[in-house]
Protein backbone atom coordinates (compact mmCIF):
# COMPACT_ATOMS: atom_id res chain seq x y z
CA UNK A 1 0.00 0.00 0.00
CA UNK A 2 1.22 3.52 -0.64
CA UNK A 3 2.63 5.14 1.90
CA UNK A 4 5.54 8.34 2.88
CA UNK A 5 8.87 8.19 2.99
CA UNK A 6 10.54 11.38 4.34
CA UNK A 7 14.17 12.28 4.96
CA UNK A 8 15.30 13.90 8.18
CA UNK A 9 18.60 14.69 10.12
CA UNK A 10 19.86 11.27 12.25
CA UNK A 11 18.41 11.68 15.84
CA UNK A 12 15.71 13.41 14.69
CA UNK A 13 13.26 11.06 13.87
CA UNK A 14 10.58 11.50 16.25
CA UNK A 15 10.29 14.97 15.84
CA UNK A 16 10.02 14.25 11.89
CA UNK A 17 7.42 11.65 12.84
CA UNK A 18 5.22 13.35 15.05
CA UNK A 19 4.98 16.43 13.23
CA UNK A 20 3.93 14.43 9.71
CA UNK A 21 1.06 12.62 12.00
CA UNK A 22 -0.07 15.88 13.15
CA UNK A 23 -0.14 17.84 9.83
CA UNK A 24 -2.11 14.44 8.61
CA UNK A 25 -4.54 14.36 10.87
CA UNK A 26 -5.49 18.17 10.63
CA UNK A 27 -6.05 17.07 6.60
CA UNK A 28 -8.47 14.13 7.46
CA UNK A 29 -5.61 11.31 7.38
CA UNK A 30 -5.09 8.86 9.94
CA UNK A 31 -1.82 6.92 9.80
CA UNK A 32 1.28 5.62 11.68
CA UNK A 33 5.15 6.03 11.37
CA UNK A 34 8.03 3.76 11.41
CA UNK A 35 10.96 5.41 12.71
CA UNK A 36 13.76 4.01 13.81
CA UNK A 37 16.47 5.40 15.97
CA UNK A 38 19.59 7.26 14.26
CA UNK A 39 18.11 5.74 10.76
CA UNK A 40 17.53 9.40 9.02
CA UNK A 41 14.38 8.48 7.75
CA UNK A 42 10.54 8.22 9.08
CA UNK A 43 8.16 5.97 6.84
CA UNK A 44 4.60 7.34 7.23
CA UNK A 45 1.63 4.93 6.35
CA UNK A 46 -1.86 5.48 6.23
CA UNK A 47 -5.06 3.70 6.80
CA UNK A 48 -6.54 3.91 3.91
CA UNK A 49 -4.65 3.19 0.55
CA UNK A 50 -5.46 5.88 -1.15
CA UNK A 51 -4.18 8.84 1.61
CA UNK A 52 -0.70 8.91 0.87
CA UNK A 53 -1.00 10.25 -2.68
CA UNK A 54 -3.49 12.28 -1.48
CA UNK A 55 -1.56 13.61 1.23
CA UNK A 56 1.31 14.48 -0.79
CA UNK A 57 -1.30 16.68 -3.17
CA UNK A 58 -2.50 18.54 -0.16
CA UNK A 59 0.60 19.17 1.86
CA UNK A 60 3.94 21.12 0.61
CA UNK A 61 7.15 20.00 1.80
CA UNK A 62 8.01 23.30 2.77
CA UNK A 63 5.20 22.91 5.06
CA UNK A 64 7.38 20.82 7.35
CA UNK A 65 10.19 21.78 9.39
CA UNK A 66 11.95 18.11 10.24
CA UNK A 67 11.45 16.57 6.55
CA UNK A 68 14.53 17.27 4.06
CA UNK A 69 12.86 15.26 1.21
CA UNK A 70 10.20 13.06 0.55
CA UNK A 71 8.58 10.72 -1.86
CA UNK A 72 5.43 8.80 -2.29
CA UNK A 73 6.22 4.89 -1.97
CA UNK A 74 4.64 2.02 -3.87
CA UNK A 75 7.21 -0.33 -3.96
CA UNK A 76 9.24 -1.90 -1.23
CA UNK A 77 11.96 -3.98 -2.84
CA UNK A 78 13.50 -6.49 -0.58
CA UNK A 79 16.05 -9.37 -1.30
CA UNK A 80 17.20 -7.56 -4.25
CA UNK A 81 19.97 -10.37 -5.68
CA UNK A 82 23.87 -8.81 -5.60
CA UNK A 83 23.68 -10.40 -8.82
CA UNK A 84 20.76 -8.55 -10.62
CA UNK A 85 19.15 -5.52 -8.31
CA UNK A 86 18.49 -3.70 -12.02
CA UNK A 87 15.38 -6.23 -12.96
CA UNK A 88 13.39 -5.96 -9.90
CA UNK A 89 13.83 -2.49 -9.64
CA UNK A 90 12.76 -2.03 -13.08
CA UNK A 91 9.65 -4.46 -12.63
CA UNK A 92 9.02 -1.76 -9.20
CA UNK A 93 9.50 1.57 -11.52
CA UNK A 94 7.14 0.15 -14.05
CA UNK A 95 4.30 0.61 -11.84
CA UNK A 96 4.69 3.92 -10.89
CA UNK A 97 2.27 5.15 -13.53
CA UNK A 98 3.21 8.36 -13.57
CA UNK A 99 5.97 9.59 -16.66
CA UNK A 100 9.43 9.94 -14.74
CA UNK A 101 11.88 12.71 -16.29
CA UNK A 102 14.37 11.53 -13.44
CA UNK A 103 16.06 9.48 -11.65
CA UNK A 104 17.51 9.91 -8.28
CA UNK A 105 19.48 7.20 -6.41
CA UNK A 106 19.71 8.16 -3.04
CA UNK A 107 20.47 6.31 0.81
CA UNK A 108 19.39 7.87 3.85
CA UNK A 109 22.06 10.52 5.78
CA UNK A 110 22.99 8.36 8.57
CA UNK A 111 26.29 5.80 8.86
CA UNK A 112 24.63 2.79 7.74
CA UNK A 113 23.43 4.88 4.23
CA UNK A 114 26.36 6.82 4.00
CA UNK A 115 27.86 3.02 2.96
CA UNK A 116 25.88 3.01 0.45
CA UNK A 117 26.57 5.99 -1.70
CA UNK A 118 28.87 3.57 -3.74
CA UNK A 119 26.23 1.45 -4.86
CA UNK A 120 24.06 3.84 -5.82
CA UNK A 121 26.16 5.19 -7.88
CA UNK A 122 27.42 1.95 -9.99
CA UNK A 123 23.70 1.46 -10.58
CA UNK A 124 22.86 4.49 -11.96
CA UNK A 125 24.04 4.35 -15.18
CA UNK A 126 22.88 0.75 -15.75
CA UNK A 127 19.25 1.80 -14.79
CA UNK A 128 19.07 4.77 -17.04
CA UNK A 129 20.07 2.73 -19.59
CA UNK A 130 17.32 0.45 -18.53
CA UNK A 131 14.78 3.00 -18.50
CA UNK A 132 15.93 4.24 -22.02
CA UNK A 133 15.53 0.78 -23.45
CA UNK A 134 12.13 0.22 -21.59
CA UNK A 135 10.83 3.80 -23.12
CA UNK A 136 9.77 4.85 -19.98
CA UNK A 137 11.91 8.37 -19.42
CA UNK A 138 9.45 11.21 -20.81
CA UNK A 139 11.71 14.28 -20.05
CA UNK A 140 8.53 16.78 -20.51
CA UNK A 141 7.91 19.17 -18.43
CA UNK A 142 6.73 18.60 -14.78
CA UNK A 143 7.10 14.78 -15.21
CA UNK A 144 8.11 13.25 -11.93
CA UNK A 145 11.21 11.91 -10.70
CA UNK A 146 12.02 8.44 -9.60
CA UNK A 147 13.22 7.92 -6.20
CA UNK A 148 15.31 4.50 -5.37
CA UNK A 149 16.62 5.13 -1.94
CA UNK A 150 18.41 2.19 -0.58
CA UNK A 151 18.42 1.43 3.09
CA UNK A 152 20.58 -1.90 2.51
CA UNK A 153 22.10 -2.95 -0.25
CA UNK A 154 19.53 -5.39 -0.57
CA UNK A 155 16.21 -3.30 0.51
CA UNK A 156 14.77 -0.40 -1.50
CA UNK A 157 12.42 2.08 -1.36
CA UNK A 158 10.78 2.71 -5.06
CA UNK A 159 8.68 5.91 -5.28
CA UNK A 160 8.17 8.92 -7.27
CA UNK A 161 8.11 13.05 -6.17
CA UNK A 162 7.01 15.74 -8.53
CA UNK A 163 9.69 19.04 -8.82
CA UNK A 164 7.11 21.31 -7.59
CA UNK A 165 6.81 19.55 -4.31
CA UNK A 166 10.03 18.30 -3.33
CA UNK A 167 13.31 18.99 -2.85
CA UNK A 168 15.51 19.76 -6.03
CA UNK A 169 18.53 18.08 -4.13
CA UNK A 170 19.03 14.22 -3.58
CA UNK A 171 18.20 13.60 0.23
CA UNK A 172 16.93 17.36 0.47
CA UNK A 173 21.04 17.65 1.43
CA UNK A 174 23.27 20.87 -1.43
CA UNK A 175 26.23 19.94 -1.65
CA UNK A 176 28.35 22.92 -0.74
CA UNK A 177 31.78 23.82 -0.34
CA UNK A 178 33.47 25.52 2.64
CA UNK A 179 34.28 28.85 1.14
CA UNK A 180 38.00 30.01 0.76
CA UNK A 181 38.39 32.78 3.19
CA UNK A 182 35.02 32.64 5.07
CA UNK A 183 35.74 32.95 9.19
CA UNK A 184 33.75 29.68 10.39
CA UNK A 185 32.05 26.89 9.07
CA UNK A 186 28.59 28.86 10.44
CA UNK A 187 28.35 30.36 6.93
CA UNK A 188 27.38 27.36 5.00
CA UNK A 189 24.24 27.31 7.47
CA UNK A 190 23.16 31.16 6.04
CA UNK A 191 24.17 29.83 2.61
CA UNK A 192 22.06 27.14 2.76
CA UNK A 193 19.38 29.47 4.01
CA UNK A 194 19.29 31.50 1.17
CA UNK A 195 19.41 28.74 -1.26
CA UNK A 196 16.63 26.73 0.28
CA UNK A 197 13.95 30.08 1.61
CA UNK A 198 14.58 32.07 -1.94
CA UNK A 199 14.65 30.92 -6.15
CA UNK A 200 17.03 32.39 -8.01
CA UNK A 201 14.65 35.20 -9.17
CA UNK A 202 14.04 36.49 -5.16
CA UNK A 203 17.89 36.46 -4.06
CA UNK A 204 18.68 38.87 -7.39
CA UNK A 205 15.89 41.00 -6.29
CA UNK A 206 16.55 40.85 -2.24
CA UNK A 207 20.04 40.59 -1.81
CA UNK A 208 21.84 43.60 -4.26
CA UNK A 209 25.14 45.33 -4.07
CA UNK A 210 24.56 48.14 -1.31
CA UNK A 211 21.58 46.97 0.42
CA UNK A 212 21.70 47.19 4.78
CA UNK A 213 22.24 44.12 6.67
CA UNK A 214 22.84 43.84 10.68
CA UNK A 215 24.52 40.82 11.87
CA UNK A 216 23.30 40.18 15.52
CA UNK A 217 25.89 37.44 17.49
CA UNK A 218 28.23 38.21 14.30
CA UNK A 219 31.64 36.90 15.49
CA UNK A 220 33.65 35.78 14.58
CA UNK A 221 31.83 36.33 11.18
CA UNK A 222 30.63 33.48 9.12
CA UNK A 223 26.92 35.37 8.32
CA UNK A 224 28.61 38.34 7.34
CA UNK A 225 30.67 36.67 5.16
CA UNK A 226 27.78 36.04 3.70
CA UNK A 227 26.58 39.08 2.78
CA UNK A 228 29.29 40.85 2.16
CA UNK A 229 30.21 38.59 -0.82
CA UNK A 230 26.89 39.87 -2.29
CA UNK A 231 28.24 43.23 -1.65
CA UNK A 232 25.61 44.01 1.17
CA UNK A 233 26.18 46.76 3.62
CA UNK A 234 26.50 45.14 6.90
CA UNK A 235 27.00 46.07 10.64
CA UNK A 236 28.31 43.40 12.39
CA UNK A 237 27.12 43.25 15.98
CA UNK A 238 29.21 41.29 18.59
CA UNK A 239 31.52 41.66 21.49
CA UNK A 240 33.91 39.33 20.12
CA UNK A 241 36.27 40.11 17.48
CA UNK A 242 35.08 39.96 13.66
CA UNK A 243 38.11 38.50 11.16
CA UNK A 244 40.54 41.60 10.36
CA UNK A 245 39.09 40.35 6.49
CA UNK A 246 35.77 41.63 6.68
CA UNK A 247 36.77 44.54 8.13
CA UNK A 248 38.84 45.39 5.69
CA UNK A 249 36.18 45.06 2.70
CA UNK A 250 34.82 48.61 3.54
CA UNK A 251 31.11 47.31 3.68
CA UNK A 252 31.45 46.23 7.42
CA UNK A 253 30.90 48.36 10.68
CA UNK A 254 31.73 46.51 13.76
CA UNK A 255 29.44 47.69 16.56
CA UNK A 256 30.62 45.91 19.84
CA UNK A 257 27.23 45.28 21.68
CA UNK A 258 25.02 43.04 22.66
CA UNK A 259 22.80 41.69 20.01
CA UNK A 260 19.42 41.70 22.46
CA UNK A 261 20.16 44.91 23.48
CA UNK A 262 21.08 46.50 20.30
CA UNK A 263 18.62 49.08 17.66
CA UNK A 264 19.13 50.20 14.48
CA UNK A 265 19.57 54.02 13.97
CA UNK A 266 17.44 53.33 10.82
CA UNK A 267 15.48 50.28 9.29
CA UNK A 268 17.68 47.95 7.16
CA UNK A 269 16.67 45.11 4.34
CA UNK A 270 17.94 42.19 6.46
CA UNK A 271 18.56 41.31 10.01
CA UNK A 272 20.05 37.69 10.29
CA UNK A 273 21.09 36.22 14.00
CA UNK A 274 23.16 32.76 15.03
CA UNK A 275 22.98 33.64 18.29
CA UNK A 276 23.34 30.58 20.67
CA UNK A 277 20.81 31.70 23.52
CA UNK A 278 17.26 29.92 24.67
CA UNK A 279 15.21 29.66 21.40
CA UNK A 280 12.24 31.63 22.99
CA UNK A 281 14.51 34.81 23.30
CA UNK A 282 15.82 34.48 19.97
CA UNK A 283 12.19 34.15 18.60
CA UNK A 284 10.88 36.99 20.88
CA UNK A 285 14.26 39.37 19.19
CA UNK A 286 13.50 38.50 15.73
CA UNK A 287 9.46 38.98 16.33
CA UNK A 288 10.51 42.67 17.61
CA UNK A 289 12.75 43.51 14.92
CA UNK A 290 9.89 42.43 12.21
CA UNK A 291 7.17 44.24 14.63
CA UNK A 292 9.01 47.16 15.26
CA UNK A 293 10.18 47.81 11.68
CA UNK A 294 13.66 47.45 11.74
CA UNK A 295 14.14 45.15 9.43
CA UNK A 296 12.12 43.81 6.39
CA UNK A 297 13.28 40.59 6.76
CA UNK A 298 15.12 38.07 8.92
CA UNK A 299 16.57 34.82 8.81
CA UNK A 300 17.68 33.14 11.99
CA UNK A 301 18.76 29.86 14.26
CA UNK A 302 16.41 28.60 16.91
CA UNK A 303 18.60 26.11 19.32
CA UNK A 304 17.43 23.23 20.36
CA UNK A 305 19.47 21.60 23.00
CA UNK A 306 16.25 20.27 24.74
CA UNK A 307 14.67 16.67 24.50
CA UNK A 308 10.85 18.71 23.71
CA UNK A 309 12.11 20.19 20.40
CA UNK A 310 9.29 19.87 18.27
CA UNK A 311 7.62 21.14 20.68
CA UNK A 312 9.89 24.28 21.53
CA UNK A 313 10.27 25.14 17.89
CA UNK A 314 6.25 25.39 17.60
CA UNK A 315 6.11 27.19 21.13
CA UNK A 316 8.57 29.56 19.26
CA UNK A 317 6.69 29.78 15.85
CA UNK A 318 3.43 30.88 18.32
CA UNK A 319 4.99 33.21 19.83
CA UNK A 320 6.31 35.09 17.02
CA UNK A 321 2.78 34.88 15.47
CA UNK A 322 1.42 36.50 18.72
CA UNK A 323 4.23 39.14 18.98
CA UNK A 324 3.62 40.06 15.01
CA UNK A 325 -0.34 39.91 15.74
CA UNK A 326 -0.18 42.32 17.97
CA UNK A 327 1.46 44.64 16.25
CA UNK A 328 -0.70 44.42 13.34
CA UNK A 329 2.01 43.17 11.14
CA UNK A 330 1.06 41.21 8.05
CA UNK A 331 4.14 38.54 7.49
CA UNK A 332 5.15 35.37 6.14
CA UNK A 333 7.46 32.27 7.97
CA UNK A 334 9.31 29.51 6.61
CA UNK A 335 10.81 26.84 9.25
CA UNK A 336 13.29 24.05 8.26
CA UNK A 337 15.70 22.06 9.62
CA UNK A 338 18.73 22.50 7.28
CA UNK A 339 21.08 20.20 6.03
CA UNK A 340 23.79 22.35 7.58
CA UNK A 341 21.74 22.65 10.76
CA UNK A 342 22.71 20.69 14.01
CA UNK A 343 20.81 20.27 16.70
CA UNK A 344 18.69 23.62 15.64
CA UNK A 345 16.31 24.88 12.98
CA UNK A 346 16.48 27.96 10.77
CA UNK A 347 13.51 30.59 10.10
CA UNK A 348 13.19 32.87 7.32
CA UNK A 349 10.03 35.46 8.14
CA UNK A 350 9.48 39.13 6.47
CA UNK A 351 7.24 41.34 6.45
CA UNK A 352 4.04 41.20 3.67
CA UNK A 353 2.53 43.90 1.91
Amino acid sequence: MPSLFLHCRPGFENECAAEVQERAAARGVAGYCRAGPDTAFVNFQPHEPDDAVTLYQALALSELIFARQWFVVTALCEGLPPTDRITPLMQAIRELAVPIAQLVLEAPDSDEGKQLAALCRALERPLYEALRRAGLQAPALGAARCHLCFIRGDVAYVGYAFPANSSPWPMGIPRLKFPRGAPSRSTLKLEEALLHFLDEREREMLLQPGMTAVDLGAAPGGWSWQLVRRHLRVTAVDNGALAPALLDSGVVEHVRADGFRYRPPKPVQWMVCDIVEQPIRVADLAARWLAQGWCERTVFNLKLPMKKRYAEVRRCLARIDEVLRQAGVDYRLQCKQLYHDREEVTVYAWRHG
